[in-house]
């Protein structure tokens, strides 16, 4: 193993302390630059563990977390986001260093994330309730209720990012936290919430991690004492969730799932800017993300013209592939084996019956780099086009009319994130309402902001994150009647 810049904490922080796992295996991640190990200790939480976890977080919600005011509790959230500022070169590294995340996008990820805290922040007192007239001789009081323990299952690809996503809503309505981080990236999950209890700033049990795979996500998901899930990652792992939660006990679940994102190109568009926003869509992260504009439509009367500028600013994107531990680069490898293998399948199957306008293949000879990818005109049933492959690769398709790009944009299970490109504000307006999306962007795509509710339709998730629709997915209303 090399040499590390920060330690590694390769345990589960339960309670108050770093614990070693009650299971004996132990798991090693590999840097995807050079495929060097990067540590060979990762613990996963066993059953054992995830019981002492809930116990933990059952004892701090019944006891000091409840006596928190609303305002005391805006204060423990401004006070995260200052950990985070103050922890984000040591954050950033343990999280990007396994998934090749440039320190540039890593370090922006976690001051996102303090952003997130302090918006929360200014809820704790103001999430107000209800309160109806006695006009029929009861008096109706509706107060929001915290549901007690939740849990956080995060994913690799933004991993503190995601953290805040779901600790901020949580921690602002009077709820605790058990964060599930991937596999992939335990280390800064862990060392946040170590930090932040030693610290004080939160009592011991309200922030745990608990570092694990498939089965401690299903250990948490099915245990009759945690109150809610909120999960993002894939449609498969999603529906095993949801069930988990169904069978035990019925507890509320919030899935921010899988993207297969259209966007629109209108001959009347911005053309400079929707070449922008149409390659930032697809390379940002690599293509790592759920919100990535994977299929982009292009009106017929500019195709030839936007193609060739679109292929044009892929190709040079290309060149800001290289090493993440330098401030410049912009784009780093695939987060690991596995998915350069997934990406890469594609390219095996029917992907390689379709044009390659740009990339298709490997960057460079070492490390998982993938170069961003152009298909022309996939088939409709193809695996490339129908299918989420989380990586820097976009379908390209033209379309007449805005019919004939609805039909094809919403001929999907997916509804995360589309786009539409035009100085016609009426076509806007119109396309936004038709589209079977949670998020519609006006001249962007691929851009979320923390004051708007955030999530999908169909099969690409239940609930939502972000602004204060976060709030109501972690609190319950109880109704009061007074006669």
């Amino acid at each position: 193993m090399a040499s590390s810049k920060y330690p590694i904490p390769t345990q589960l922080f339960i309670k108050d302390k770093l614990v070693d796992s009650h299971s004996p295996e132990r798991y090693s991640l590999y840097n995807p630059v050079d495929e060097s190990l990067f540590c060979d200790k990762v613990q996963y939480a066993a059953a054992e563990d995830v019981e002492a976890a809930v116990e933990a977080a059952v004892a701090a919600f019944n006891g000091p977390w409840r006596t928190y005011s609303g305002a005391q509790r805006g204060e423990v959230l401004q006070k995260l986001a200052v950990l985070l500022e103050e922890y984000k070169e040591e954050l950033g590294w343990l999280d990007g260093t396994p998934i090749g995340k440039p320190v540039s996008a890593a370090t922006m990820e976690i001051e996102f994330g303090a952003s997130i805290l302090r918006y929360y922040a200014g809820w704790t007192d103001k999430y107000a309730g209800e309160s109806f007239p006695a006009d029929d001789g009861f008096v109706k009081i509706v107060r929001h209720e915290p549901l007690g323990v939740t849990v956080g299952i995060n994913p690799w690809n933004g991993p503190i990012g995601t953290l805040c996503l779901k600790l901020g809503p949580a921690l602002a309505t009077g709820n605790v936290m058990i964060i599930k981080p991937s596999e992939k990236t335990p280390f800064g999950t862990v060392r946040f919430a170590e930090l932040a209890t030693r610290a004080g700033i939160v009592p011991p049990g309200v922030i745990q991690a608990l570092p694990g795979a498939g089965a401690t996500g299903a250990l948490l998901s099915s245990h009759m004492k945690v109150r809610k899930v909120s999960f993002t990652g894939s449609v498969a792992t999603g529906r095993r969730i949801q069930q988990a939660a169904s069978n035990s006990n019925m507890k509320r679940v919030t899935l921010e799932l899988g993207g297969k994102s259209p966007s629109a190109v209108f001959d009347d568009c911005n053309f400079e800017n929707a070449v922008f926003w149409s390659t930032l869509a697809i390379t940002q992260n690599s293509g790592q993300a759920c919100f990535a504009a994977s299929r982009l439509f292009v009106q017929e009367s500019i195709a030839d013209k936007f193609i060739a500028a679109f292929a044009q600013a892929m190709k040079e994107a290309s060149n800001k592939l290289g090493d993440p531990t330098k401030p410049e680069t912009q784009l780093g490898p695939l987060a690991d084996s596995s998915q350069f293998a997934r990406v890469s399948s594609f390219f095996q199957q029917d992907a390689g019956q379709t044009k390659v306008l740009v990339g298709g293949k490997q960057h460079g000879e070492r490390g998982f780099y993938w170069e961003p990818t152009i298909l022309l005109n996939p088939k409709e049933d193809a695996l490339v086009y129908r299918e989420e492959i989380f990586g820097p690769v976009v379908c390209v398709k033209t379309f007449k009319d805005e019919a004939d790009f609805i039909r094809m944009a919403n001929d999907t299970e997916f509804g995360l994130m589309a786009g539409v490109f035009t100085q016609d504000i009426n076509r806007a307006m119109r396309l936004s309402a038709e589209l079977d999306s949670g998020v519609v962007g006006i001249n962007c795509v691929s851009y979320i902001n923390i004051q708007a509710p955030f999530g999908g339709t169909k099969q690409s998730g239940v609930g939502r994150e972000m602004g204060h629709y976060a709030l109501r997915c972690f609190t319950e209303p109880k109704t009061v009647l007074i006669k």
